[in-house]
């Protein structure tokens, strides 16, 4: 039997269905309507007429459990995540909630004010006043949530935040999720609920549909870029022990302090394995800590140059050319003396220095696994690869060192043991020299930054 819609019946729909609502369901209202005949022209204002209501059906597609976890991570490492959605704005509130997107606190309360945006009203407000929407004034404050949007105001949201030189990471599963997948820097498409446009139209394919998935390629891939940099800041150093003697010896005529060989042994041989080490770190423990790079970083900047070369190259070469002439004078030699390039002493000067480039690039390759964080912190033997690393630099340095085929490639000669304790020496004041950088750089950066740095994403 139906009975009447009634003023108060229609008021306890509504509250049930706002109720479904504010739970996180979508909720679906379905109606009925008998007709004698199939009309030849179905239209919208005719057909929904006289037509019997016969309840709601509430719907949830449940987030992962790792989204929350993920996007607390996101906030960390200063990456917005905007909620763009068809769905109804109390739905998409209390969706926003349950992630973690936007406060559990009353929505009216002056901290955790959360503006809802229909795409209606998004139809009306211009491009600057979007723009302001879409800037926070205080680092905490999250983003509005988008709902009942079209593809349209999906790309009109992506345009403006690439206009304001965010770069933005768009996800869709649908035909009408394409145009934005593709105005984004980065278009991620939905590997199991996406549709054959939106894979084809994305740069990337999320397998699992997961967005902490997503927050994971970010951490892997800031990994990777520091590691670049830590295997290149590492290799870099190196030349500048090397050159100094070549520089020396052409300027000031001092006695070369290096054989090409030697430097080949170097760059070929004792620092393949420790770089690659580097190259496979795990990500520091802060890397989802720390904001944002820009846009125009490069790879290796100047910050990074300077460091290798006018900081940790400087040392090395101090300790390689300090081990060299130390020796010399050690053997009764005088600045001036011609040294014959063939003489045992001459031999042993320059596996002097050699040795010293190796002791100090072992020192150095602990330096270069942070330029921030101590080397006690990220542990000494946590990185099995560079321990693999150390122990293959060091034997290349004794089979260069100790051994007659060594001596003859090379044109090295064994050192007496003493001649080592300088040498180690310099490589410890190099480690404590950049831990004193460290700790210096990371009090001056703090007192430089009031955590208010702008996140970058969309």
């Amino acid at each position: 039997d139906t009975k009447p819609m009634t003023s108060d019946e229609r008021t306890r729909v509504l509250n049930q269905s706002r109720l479904f609502a504010e739970q996180a369901y979508r909720v679906l209202a379905f109606a009925m309507r008998e007709v004698a005949h199939q009309p030849e022209h179905i239209e919208v204002e005719t057909i929904e007429n006289d037509l019997t209501f016969l309840g709601l059906v509430a719907m949830m597609d449940p987030p992962h459990r790792e989204v929350p976890n993920a996007i607390a991570k996101c906030r960390r490492a200063g990456v917005r995540v905007v909620m763009i959605t068809g769905d109804h704005p109390l739905t998409a509130l209390a969706v926003a909630r349950k992630i973690g997107l936007v406060p559990k606190g009353t929505p009216s309360s002056s901290n955790n004010f959360v503006p809802v945006i229909e795409g209606s009203q998004l139809d009306r407000t211009s491009d600057e006043q979007l723009r302001q929407l879409l800037t926070p004034t205080r680092p905490d404050e999250p983003d509005p949530v988008f709902a009942r949007m079209a593809p349209r105001h999906k790309m009109r949201i992506v345009s403006t935040f690439k206009e304001m030189g965010e770069v933005v990471g768009v996800t869709g599963d649908g035909v009408n999720d394409a145009p934005a997948l593709k105005k984004a820097d980065i278009g991620i498409a939905m590997g199991i609920t996406g549709t054959d446009v939106a894979k084809e139209t994305a740069d990337m394919i999320l397998l699992d549909d997961n967005f902490a998935t997503i927050v994971s390629a970010i951490e892997e891939g800031r990994t990777v870029y520091d590691n670049i940099r830590k295997f290149s800041s590492y290799i870099v150093a190196s030349n500048v022990p090397e050159i100094v003697p070549f520089l020396g010896y052409g300027f000031i005529g001092m006695p070369l302090a290096l054989t090409i060989p030697q430097v080949l042994a170097v760059d070929l041989g004792t620092d393949m394995i420790p770089a690659l080490g580097l190259g496979t770190e795990r990500p520091q423990s802060d890397v989802m800590d720390l904001p944002p790079r820009s846009r125009s970083e490069r790879l290796l900047s100047l910050p990074i140059l300077l460091r290798a070369y006018l900081f940790l190259g400087v040392i090395e070469a101090a300790v390689a050319m300090g081990g060299f002439f130390l020796f010399l004078y050690s053997q009764g030699w005088t600045w001036g003396t011609h040294l014959d390039w063939s003489s045992p002493l001459y031999r042993q000067a320059t596996t002097v220095t050699f040795a010293g480039i190796v002791l100090a690039q072992v020192a150095n390759v602990f330096a270069c696994r942070s330029d921030h964080l101590s080397a006690a912190r990220l542990g000494w033997f946590s990185n099995p690869l560079i321990l693999w690393g150390i122990i293959t630099e060091l034997s290349i340095l004794m089979l260069i060192t100790y051994t007659p085929v060594g001596n003859e490639i090379f044109g090295t000669s064994p050192l007496p043991l003493w001649i080592y304790a300088p040498l180690v020496l310099g490589a410890l004041m190099l480690l404590a020299a950049e831990e004193i950088r460290k700790a210096l750089a990371n009090r001056l950066r703090q007192s430089r930054e009031p955590q208010t740095t702008q996140p970058v994403g969309g």
